[in-house]
């Protein structure tokens, strides 16, 4: 029995064009009648966008990291498996930024109260 890679591949291709294009749907058919009104939380615009920067940005920046030093983790065990508890304090070195950019949300949300 012969598998189709190409064949495969298109119909991963159309489900995700068929995923972006129904989200795409619902969101121009979604009432958008709470546009205008007020945030109930009282935090301003500003904040709330440099909150998630803040977060999105550090969060980005360590599943970046984390994939480089996955890999050469990955290498450096496979060659010496002594390296493994060194390899993990490397990975949680990497983690520890997506824990700073949450702390720097924390603070820039506090602010504005």
């Amino acid at each position: 029995m012969a598998c189709n890679a190409p064949l495969v591949q298109m119909n991963y291709k159309h489900t995700g064009l068929l995923a972006v294009l129904t989200i795409a749907i619902s969101s121009i058919v979604t009432d958008q009648a709470f546009a205008q009104e007020e945030a109930k939380s009282g935090i301003p615009g500003e904040q709330l966008i440099g909150a998630g920067l803040a977060f999105g940005l550090a969060a980005l920046g360590a599943g970046v990291g984390l994939g480089y030093v996955g890999a050469a983790g990955l290498a450096a065990i496979s060659d010496n498996p002594k390296m493994q508890s060194r390899v993990f304090i490397f990975i949680g070195m990497v983690e520890s930024i997506a824990i700073y950019g949450i702390v720097m949300m924390f603070i820039i949300l506090g602010q504005g109260q």
